[in-house]
């Protein structure tokens, strides 16, 4: 099967299969279907976790709570008043695209081939087992223990001026 020409937005948003475009992909309010009904498709891949109750929340609560100081500075009313007004409506706008958004995060996933993150291992057990030498970074190596050659650069702290000079000098350094 091909996966939908119409992307993960269009068809995340209409609640819709992400590889055929026309099975349903909710079996509730926000709860995924197990798999498509039309191409058999299994929804186990998806994990949008939080991520569509973030989104809502961060897009609606910046203007509801824009819209309750202006109507606190404006109006000054008692504090029920916002629990009547304000936060329904708070809840109202996050809860509205909450579909969406997970529809839309599930045919993403999809679309993108996303999965877990997995880190690069450089020495596997089989490479010390076998006794291979290991292959070191020489600016790993400098990095870790700077050695510099004997004579060269500015004496360290406590060292004589007679040996950072080769004895060309008599005077310690303070």
């Amino acid at each position: 099967m091909q996966t939908t020409p119409k992307g993960p937005l269009l068809t995340g948003i209409r609640g819709r299969c992400p590889r055929c475009g026309e099975g349903k992909l909710f079996r509730g309010f926000l709860k995924l279907a197990s798999r498509c009904d039309v191409c058999g498709l299994n929804y186990g891949f998806a994990d949008p976790a939080d991520g569509p109750a973030f989104f809502a929340m961060t897009a609606m609560s910046f203007p509801v709570v824009g819209l309750a100081l202006w109507f606190d500075a404006a109006y000054a009313p008692p504090w029920w008043v916002h629990l009547v007004t304000t936060l329904p409506l708070l809840i109202v706008l996050c809860a509205l695209p909450l579909r969406p958004l997970k529809g839309w995060l599930v045919c993403s996933q999809y679309f993108y081939k996303a999965g877990e993150g997995r880190l690069a291992v450089t020495n596997t057990s089989s490479d010390v087992d076998t006794g291979r030498p290991q292959a070191r970074d020489p600016r790993r190596q400098e990095r870790l223990s700077p050695s510099k050659p004997e004579g060269h650069g500015a004496p360290n702290h406590g060292e004589s001026a007679v040996s950072a000079n080769h004895g060309d000098s008599k005077r310690e350094c303070s």
